[in-house]
């Protein structure tokens, strides 16, 4: 098993693999016929829309931007028995200038209503910052009242509206005073777990003891990291190498361990950043090979 261990209290792993997706930010080239036969082919059953063709104002996108292709491109993930998971936004919550703020939320509230036609059960906000120039305290109550006034546009809707651990959001105590300050029926967060590990090293189980209430989604990858200095107890100017699942130094397949066990039942999403890293594997290896490594870890 890649000579990883189980999670405490995990003997063995069903032949069923849990569902698997994997992000379009991996693929920025694919179309979207592209992008449903490779997952088909490669045993994954929900996708996670970030960008189509490096469009990334989804609902500007040919296949979203009218009642008629929105309906086609239902069809056409039915034929491939598959199930939109998630639309990745940029809206960021942290602004307080009126207009820049205005502009993100209202970003927020087109996606929520794109996946509301799509069926599609999350999208995904960023906090995202926390700027000098800003209060801190005022810059976490201005995240705080985004994500609410987002999850209040969603009630209803069907749409759960998710803040990812992102940024210079990344530490389990500040993620969990702002998802219990903005807890409602419409809000949630994905966990990256690489994103928060590269940057405090806080072990997985200590971080999803305290998030796991709200963690909704997961953005799965692993790498190493180089260089930085620390502020704060916090890793900046630190360089992030993306490796293949298995081939970093993340403890990502402990915190994989933990969600399994723990029951959690939503989609272990694949997010390899080839459009923001063009360096690293093209995707035909790498979201070829998630598959592979997920069936081997719980064989």
């Amino acid at each position: 098993m890649l000579g990883l261990t189980l999670a405490p209290g995990i003997t063995s792993f069903p032949k069923k693999l849990p569902p698997l997706s994997f992000s379009t930010l991996g693929c920025p080239d694919w179309t979207f016929p592209a992008i449903m036969d490779f997952a088909v082919k490669n045993n994954y059953q929900g996708i996670e829309v970030r960008g189509i063709l490096r469009q990334m104002d989804l609902p500007q996108c040919p296949e979203f931007s009218n009642a008629e292709n929105i309906a086609a491109t239902l069809r056409q993930m039915e034929e491939h028995q598959l199930k939109f998971i998630d639309l990745g936004s940029s809206c960021e919550l942290h602004h307080a200038e009126p207009a820049i703020r205005n502009k993100n939320l209202d970003e927020g509230r087109r996606f929520i209503d794109l996946a509301q036609q799509l069926h599609c059960p999350y999208i995904r906000v960023f906090p995202n910052r926390l700027p000098k120039e800003q209060e801190r305290n005022a810059t976490i109550d201005l995240i705080i009242k985004g994500l609410l006034e987002l999850g209040e546009h969603a009630r209803g809707s069907g749409v759960t509206v998710l803040m990812e651990s992102h940024g210079e959001i990344v530490q389990a105590d500040l993620l969990h005073h702002i998802m219990q300050a903005a807890e409602h029926p419409n809000t949630g967060m994905v966990w990256d777990i690489y994103n928060m590990w590269s940057v405090t090293e806080e072990p997985p189980a200590q971080v999803y003891e305290k998030l796991k209430k709200y963690i909704r989604h997961t953005h799965i990858k692993d790498g190493k990291t180089s260089g930085g200095h620390l502020e704060n107890g916090i890793l900046v100017d630190a360089k992030e190498d993306y490796k293949l699942m298995g081939q970093g130094e993340s403890p990502i397949f402990e915190a994989i361990g933990l969600l399994y066990k723990d029951g959690y039942p939503g989609y272990y999403s694949f997010e390899w950043e080839k459009l923001w890293h063009p360096e690293i594997a093209a995707p035909e290896l790498a979201l070829a090979d998630y598959p592979k490594a997920m069936a081997r870890y719980f064989k």
